[in-house]
Parts: C-alpha cells; sequence; structure tokens
C-alpha cells in the first residue's frame, strides 16, 4: 500500500500541509525531519554543524527507506534536500505517490525570512541561497513527483483540497 509523500524546498508547507492532508485523509502523519530529529537526539541544525551534510544525508535516507517500506498507507514529509541523492529519488519512484509542492524562490523567503532553524539558510545571502536550492532542486522533485502543486498563497486547507482533487481526479483514494 503505497504512501504519499511530500517533498518541496523548505518553507514549502510539507510539514503543515502534510499534516492537514493525513487528518482529511484518515492516515498517519511522518514527519522525516522530526523523525531523523528523534533518532539523532539533538536538531538537525546541531547535527549539521557537527558531523556535516554528508553525514545526515546518509541518515536522512535511512530514515526515508524506513517511512517508505511501512506497510500502512500514511502522509510523509521529506526533508527539502532528500532528492538529492540518487537513492532517495529511486525510493521514492518505487512506489508511493509523490506530490511537489512548488514555491518560487521569492515566495519561499517571503515565508522564511525570519527562520533562524534551518541550516541551509543560515548564510550571509539566504535568499541568494533560495534561488540557487530552487535552481539545483526544482528538477530532481519533478523528476519523482506524480503530481505538482503550486503552493503560492492559498491557505493551508485550500492546498489540502487541491492535492485531495488530484489525487481524487487521479484515483487514488482511499490512499491504497
Amino acid at each position: 500500500m503505497p504512501s504519499l509523500v511530500l517533498v518541496g524546498l523548505p518553507g514549502s508547507g510539507k510539514s503543515t500541509v502534510g499534516r492537514s492532508l493525513a487528518r482529511r485523509l484518515a492516515v498517519p502523519f511522518h514527519d522525516s525531519d522530526h523523525r531523523l530529529e528523534q533518532r539523532l537526539g539533538c536538531s538537525i541544525r546541531e547535527f549539521f554543524e557537527r558531523e556535516g551534510e554528508a553525514r545526515f544525508r546518509d541518515l536522512e535516507h535511512e530514515v526515508l527507506a524506513e517511512l517508505v517500506a511501512a506497510t500502512e498507507p500514511a502522509v510523509i514529509a521529506t526533508g527539502g534536500g532528500a532528492v538529492l541523492r540518487e537513492a532517495n529519488r529511486l525510493l521514492l519512484r518505487g512506489g508511493p505517490r509523490v506530490v511537489y509542492l512548488h514555491s518560487s524562490p521569492e515566495e519561499l523567503w517571503r515565508r522564511l525570512r525570519h527562520d533562524t532553524q534551518r541550516p541551509l539558510l543560515q548564510v550571509t545571502d539566504p535568499q541568494g541561497r533560495l534561488r540557487s536550492l530552487f535552481a539545483e532542486r526544482d528538477p530532481l522533485y519533478r523528476e519523482v513527483a506524480e503530481f505538482v502543486i503550486e503552493t503560492g498563497r492559498p491557505s493551508v486547507p485550500t492546498l489540502v483540497n487541491m492535492v485531495v482533487m488530484q489525487l481524487d481526479l487521479a484515483g487514488l483514494l482511499p490512499l491504497r
């Protein structure tokens, strides 16, 4: 039974939309970053600073593989960089339904300009960093996504409705 996986850049709404979507579909919600922090015993930011991105991506792959392999359907929010590893893209193409929550770098900057918890944005030019992340990752999100939802400025309930409508039109409800 495939799960529904949400991918997208940091701040695109994966966790927020994912929680609401899981409630709407009456399935569990799993946030891979939250699961990873539980395993690490510290924040992703602390781990990133201490161990580096490569080690973080190794552990991120383990967590994603466990979540995707679960037999019970669920909504899963991935970390924004999960698609960087080919092994993760293979996992995502191998069974779950994947929804890309597409946000422009400008929209993300509007949402994240005061956020101090995202390690990849703790740089001199975070807006420029968002643009480069978008350029690097947008093709990878599109590679794994079955559905692309433009996030723009709709409310969370509107985004949930947009995802549910796409799933329903594709004959994928209930999740199976």
